[in-house]
């Protein structure tokens, strides 16, 4: 069943997009795409556990990595009930002020993520361009600063262009483009004007998507340039792969963007399918990808990975060794440790 327009639908009411043309395949499609949900709480979670639990890992570096994370894990819990709603069958039906809400976190969680990315970036120019002073200069106190003035920057520019979207007038039909709410796509749906969010937002990206991209880019330029000065070829290379698990999130994190904006500007022809797709490559890939990438990339996560599986196997057969571990505790503890673990495993073995 595509999705029409309906005359019962209220003007404070939208409904949401799936897969057009899918309808009848919505829970095969439930499955993939739960997996991912769960993939993306549970390994950001479990990197999150890991750098909280483990005292080598108190370290700037891994500090952002904890922001980069719950970021993720932020963005997968804004979309989860809305994409899942739809697979699943439940209402496709979404009020104007849950709309907004949704948008408010999914743009601002994105700048965000992009906030997180510079300062990583500026962790490994610290850490290689001036190794003595990358203590002094990445101090707590300058991280939980770094970390508010990003926030800082996400969420309080966004906020003027989302309230407006409360007083518009929404004439067009009332069908969002995606399974969950965009900046864009409800200005596409309004007849009031619109120039002052179309304006900002287009000085909002250029100001904090693009310069942040072109700062990383500055960034590495400088790194490269530090590097080629060591006489070692093995240091050289140990310095560069520092950077690797890095410069794989920045990629995971823009491409979609500019895939996303490429399809939106230039892909009118294109099957609302390959749009829906699109957006949802850019809403779930990075927060899917990038604990896959630092659990694989990064030694000490992956180390720590590895001891907390191991340690925590070890406990299990203890308690099931135990004399008074009853019968029907040996029967139900491998089999809630087998779905604890499972993403674990699939982490490590990656």
């Amino acid at each position: 069943m595509s999705v029409q327009p309906d005359s019962k639908i209220s003007n404070s009411t939208f409904l949401l997009t799936g897969f057009p043309g899918l309808e009848r395949e919505y829970p095969w499609l439930s499955i993939p795409f739960s997996c991912i949900y769960a993939m993306v709480l549970l390994g950001n979670c479990l990197v999150l556990h890991v750098i909280r639990t483990e005292p080598s890992l108190h370290e700037p570096m891994f500090y952002f990595l904890a922001m980069l994370a719950l970021t993720d894990l932020c963005m997968g819990l804004s979309t989860v009930r809305t994409v899942l709603g739809i697979l699943w069958g439940f209402s496709r039906e979404v009020s104007l002020d849950a709309c907004i809400a949704q948008t408010y976190f999914i743009h601002g969680l994105s700048l965000t993520e992009s906030g997180v990315l510079l300062a990583m970036a500026f962790d490994r120019f610290t850490a290689i361009c001036n190794p003595l002073r990358y203590t002094s200069i990445l101090t707590n106190m300058r991280i939980i600063t770094i970390g508010v003035a990003i926030l800082g920057r996400s969420f309080l520019f966004i906020t003027a262009p989302i309230v407006r979207l409360k007083f518009f007038d929404y004439c067009h039909p009332h069908i969002l483009s995606h399974s969950f709410c965009l900046h864009q796509d409800l200005l596409r749906l309004a007849c009031s004007d619109i120039r002052f969010n179309s304006f900002y937002a287009l000085a909002l990206v250029i100001c904090t998507l693009f310069l942040d991209s072109v700062l990383i880019l500055i960034s590495y330029i400088s790194i490269l340039h530090s590097v080629l000065t060591i006489a070692s070829r093995d240091e050289r290379l140990k310095s560069l792969k520092t950077c690797v698990s890095h410069i794989c999130a920045v990629l995971v994190f823009y491409i979609p963007i500019i895939g996303l904006t490429m399809v939106h500007r230039f892909g009118k022809h294109l099957s609302p399918v390959v749009h829906v797709l699109m957006g949802n490559i850019y809403i779930l890939f990075p927060p899917l990808m990038n604990p896959i990438i630092y659990s694989v990339k990064t030694q000490q996560i992956q180390g720590s990975l590895i001891c907390l599986f191991h340690t925590d196997q070890l406990q299990v057969v203890r308690k099931i060794m135990h004399s008074d571990f009853s019968y029907s505790q040996a029967f139900s503890f491998p089999v809630s440790h087998l779905i604890f673990y499972f993403p674990q495993f699939l982490l490590i073995s990656l």
